[in-house]
């Protein structure tokens, strides 16, 4: 039982530090991003660079990706964002995803070492298990949110998304008209406050669904090193799935709301 309670030991919440270069800290968090990013990066290009007409496997395997994310957000961003969001969409939902999965590969979470609070620091761990990277993360999607609906909506649009009156003048009292003027700002103010918490909420539910997930691996490798630990590795697949369709789904939707108007124009 005693052995049983030292394995169990959670995951400390925080990167550790593993160097420095120029004063600036090195944690094992960045280091594996940092390795993934370019195993990414070579994979890809090294698949996709000169296609063909009869597609190689993994060929097949990156259009399947390419294909399978563009269906899933074109219908919420429009037709007409979609030639422009997209990149950054599938960037996302990669980026996450390999991210999210990298914590299951032999060598990534396994090695380290307990501190003095008797948390397990590993080597090597995950970048979405470090609320560093989750940050950094939604903070793009913020910046780029920004971006693509003053460029592509314009302020005009903005403004009445927020505070103007959606109410048809012809179809209400005059009295009620005017009041819902108030209403709508009001609504606006909330709607504002709303946007200006996207970033924690993404942030922190990716961060947690990660984080919470090496604990759940920790503490069952711990008590049960062999075959019980077996169906949480797939459950966390699943959930790394999930998490990188989630939040890639979000930034869809808060750019397609005040972007994607093409369904209004249709049903007029």
């Amino acid at each position: 039982m005693a052995q049983a309670a030292e394995g169990a030991k959670s995951v400390s919440p925080y990167a550790y530090q593993l160097t420095e270069i120029y004063g600036l800290p090195v944690t094992n968090s960045m280091v594996t991003s940092w390795v993934f990013s370019l195993s990414i990066i070579l994979v890809f290009r090294m698949v996709a660079r000169k296609p063909k007409l009869i597609p190689t496997r993994g060929q097949v395997v990156v259009e399947g990706l390419i294909g399978s994310v563009y269906e899933i957000v074109e219908p919420v961003v429009g037709k007409h964002m979609i030639k422009h969001t997209f990149p950054l969409l599938l960037g996302f939902f990669t980026f996450i995803l390999f991210h999210n999965w990298s914590g299951l590969l032999p060598g990534v979470g396994t090695f380290g070492f307990y501190d003095e609070f008797g948390h397990f620091n590993y080597w090597y761990r995950p970048a979405n298990a470090d609320l560093n990277m989750t940050v950094a993360l939604s903070m793009v999607s913020f910046v780029a949110w920004l971006y693509f609906i003053l460029r592509y909506a314009g302020l005009k649009v903005i403004l009445f998304d927020l505070f103007g009156n959606k109410a048809d003048k012809k179809d209400v009292p005059a009295a009620l008209y005017y009041l819902f003027f108030i209403i709508f700002f009001l609504v606006g103010i909330i709607e504002i406050i709303s946007i200006l918490l996207r970033p924690v909420s993404l942030s922190f539910r990716l961060f947690g669904n990660v984080f919470g997930g090496e604990n759940l691996l920790t503490s069952m490798t711990g008590l049960v090193p062999y075959i019980v630990p077996v169906p949480f590795y797939f459950l966390e697949i699943l959930i790394g799935l999930v998490q990188a369709l989630v939040f890639t789904m979000l930034v869809s939707v808060y750019i397609g709301l005040i972007c994607n108007h093409e369904g209004a124009e249709h049903a007029h």
